[in-house]
């Protein structure tokens, strides 16, 4: 936003310091000012701030000058208006509130006999034409430049109505199913009955705290105006601005959180501007208020702050007297604070919060201002105390060794967002039903925390690929979400994805597509790093429903560790793929880690070279087409024989003679002991303990 140091020194007339200072020391204590630009002829300058979301008191130019009279100790000059007296009218005018869950106050003054024009400086401290050509600013006319002129001199959005366009009074309400409203923009907009609207007795006015409505706009014509200065609840009118895709000056305040007190004030200067070109007050300010909103915003309990706490939190300065009581009241009572000494014999204070810091709710909120507008920089250098080890998560080691194994696997780690769509939740959330949304997303594509981590990952490896990135590999440990909205669980989980080529093993093995089983052994390799009783992978007919609807039904397979499924891989859905734009295969998976981390970590053995002979022995088997070489891989393991130190398949051939639904598999195993050359005798018996596990397993001898 921009903001004059000739009109912030309008409030400040005692301020000491060069508008060059002024922006720094402004920097210093989080009100950034970006940029100064000199506009010459005793005007000043022009800065240009960056200011956080839950500074709103600050986005304007008396709340800036508030904080220059705190950092400087000088007086701010208040905000009175005076008005000439109303004259008697027949009743008030009529205003009722009947959203009271999304309207906490809403003010009308009547004023009759106005002449609209141009704008021009009307009397000192209302110096419109003056200050909006310095900003560039566009001038309207005097009553639209009024409202404008407020809300850039204190933040308060106000707006006028033309009098006579109004039948009734005003209603403060929700809307009504398939009303229409047509804004000032020009659109005509179906209203939604969730919508906040400004209404008469008869029809809705304007879209409450983000836009009027075009039917009662101020025009040449007009001669009798309502101001309207209101308080709307944040949410109420963020939802209604997204709603109709807009974003005002207005709408920016109000969702922030504005002054629940400055109504009135607002409501007086606007009047005053417009009075002096003509006309008269009728009637008293009506001023409706909800006790409860106003208990909640200008009516807060006081917050107790101790002398101590502030030592103890901030520590020592370089200033010898350090932050005394003197220090706190000058600088809190500057912020707009009323302090109380709590106890008579104690250093402490009953701190009563301004009603334009909304932000301000508990002690160290207060501390953290008096360092603010005290001055880091006058901080004293000291390290933290520090007196306990540091302390690992009960995972962490298992996380380090999942991660390293991805890395020695060729993958890199990235790290995605924490939030996605809610279609892309619907896609791959792990338990459909269970996906938490945002009160307050900050787009539809961030609007539900995510469930899985495929979402991020796939948008990673589809950024590379749309880049001319061909190979790539990756993966993400992070936490994904489930639960509802009263209560999120969190959990571990490992997402990994790989496209492209592998490269070049030797002259017989040339660069290939990475495939499904490349996958699978890297989530081989990262089971072997756990102990596990056994593993397996299976997959589901493709109309059962049981594969993530992500995966290629033909393609994909579940994880298996001792008996609790810890994930899944595959080839990405052609369906996503397309809508992804991704042309090569993309192999990816997920990996629940919660699960994972409940299995120890194997841990690494080593054991001495034997001097003795390995005695290799083979064997011919046969076995039906169904079954596969992990039952025979897990019934060697069970056998546990110590002297039993390798076994692998050696070939694999299928022929008619062996028969049309069998396989013949050469498997291959190893003896040695590592004390001893091994005997015949203990030959055979470990021989025809290998043929009866085998056996068991559904392989038979060839003969």
């Amino acid at each position: 936003m921009k903001i004059l140091t000739k009109w912030l020194r309008s409030y400040l007339p005692e301020l000491p310091v060069s508008d060059a200072q002024l922006a720094e020391d402004l920097t210093l204590r989080g009100i950034a000012v970006e940029g100064i630009y000199a506009l010459g002829d005793g005007n000043g300058s022009l800065y240009e701030m960056d200011l956080t979301t839950n500074r709103v008191d600050a986005m304007n130019h008396y709340g800036i000058a508030r904080e220059a009279a705190a950092i400087y100790g000088v007086q701010i000059s208040p905000l009175e208006v005076v008005l000439p007296k109303p004259r008697p009218s027949g009743q008030d005018f009529s205003v009722r509130i009947e959203a009271e869950g999304a309207c906490g106050r809403f003010t009308a003054r009547v004023l009759r006999g106005i002449t609209i024009g141009d704008s021009r400086d009307w009397f000192p401290g209302a110096e419109v034409a003056t200050c909006f050509d310095l900003l560039e600013q566009k001038k309207i006319s005097n009553a639209v430049d009024a409202t404008n002129f407020v809300w850039l001199a204190m933040g308060q959005p106000t707006h006028a109505f033309d009098l006579d366009k109004i039948e009734g009074g005003i209603v403060v309400r929700r809307a009504r199913k398939g009303e229409k409203l047509k804004t000032l923009d020009g659109v005509e907009r179906t209203l939604d009955p969730e919508d906040l609207v400004v209404a008469d007795h008869a029809k809705p006015l304007g879209l409450a705290g983000v836009m009027g409505g075009w039917d009662t706009m101020i025009t040449s014509t007009t001669t009798n105006v309502l101001v309207e200065a209101a308080w709307f609840e944040p949410m109420a009118v963020r939802r209604t601005a997204r709603r109709h895709g807009l974003h005002t000056d207005a709408s920016h305040r109000f969702e922030r959180g504005a002054d629940f007190n400055a109504g009135p004030v607002a409501s007086a200067l606007v009047s005053r501007i417009l009075l002096s070109n003509g006309g008269f007050i009728e009637g008293d300010l009506v001023d409706v208020r909800v006790p409860a909103w106003e208990a909640r915003t200008a009516h807060r309990k006081p917050v107790s702050l101790a002398l101590s706490e502030v030592h103890r939190i901030l520590g020592k300065t370089e200033d010898k007297d350090g932050i005394t009581a003197a220090t706190v009241e000058s600088v809190l009572t500057a912020l707009g604070c009323e302090l109380t000494v709590a106890q008579p014999d104690a250093t402490g204070w009953l701190v009563t919060l301004p009603s334009w810091r909304l932000d301000l709710e508990r002690e160290i909120d207060l501390i953290e201002e008096i360092a603010r507008v005290y001055g880091y920089n006058r901080f004293a250098n000291t390290l933290p105390a520090f007196g306990d080890g540091l302390q690992s998560l009960p995972w962490a080691e298992s996380e380090s060794a999942v991660r390293g194994t991805l890395l020695a696997a060729g993958f890199h780690e990235a790290i995605a967002s924490t939030f996605c769509s809610a279609a892309e939740a619907a896609l791959t959330a792990p338990q459909p039903g269970l996906v938490v949304p945002l009160g307050n997303p900050l787009s539809e594509e961030a609007g539900v925390l995510r469930p899985s981590l495929i979402p991020g990952v796939l948008a990673i490896v589809a950024g590379n690929l749309h880049r001319d990135v061909s190979d790539v590999r990756l993966f993400e440990l992070g936490t994904v979400f489930s639960g509802t909205t009263e209560k999120v669980d969190e959990h571990p989980v490992l997402a990994f994805a790989a496209v492209g080529t592998l490269a070049e093993q030797s002259a017989l093995h040339p660069p290939r597509s990475i495939e499904f089983h490349d996958i699978k052994g890297v989530v081989e390799q990262v089971l072997s790093r756990f102990q596990t009783r056994t593993v397996y992978f299976d997959r589901f007919p493709s109309d059962a429903g049981l594969t993530p609807a992500w995966l290629h039904p033909y393609r994909a397979a579940r994880v298996n560790a001792d008996g609790i499924t810890v994930g899944w891989f595959g080839q990405l859905h052609p369906t996503e793929a397309a809508a992804r734009k991704l042309k090569d295969p993309v192999l990816l998976g997920e990996l629940y880690l919660d699960r994972l981390y409940k299995l120890p970590l194997r841990k690494p053995s080593a054991r001495d070279i034997s001097r003795f002979q390995p005695v290799r022995r083979d064997f011919s088997l046969v076995l039906d087409k169904s079954a596969a070489w992990e039952a025979i891989d897990l019934a060697l393991a069970a056998l546990a024989i110590p002297e039993l130190v390798e076994w692998r398949a050696r070939e694999v051939f299928h022929d008619p003679k062996i028969g049309a639904h069998d396989y013949s598999l050469l498997l291959g195993v190893t003896f040695q002991a590592p004390d001893r050359t091994l005997r015949e005798e203990e030959l055979q018996s470990f021989q025809s303990q290998i043929v009866a596990a085998v056996a068991a397993a559904g392989a038979r001898l060839r003969t």
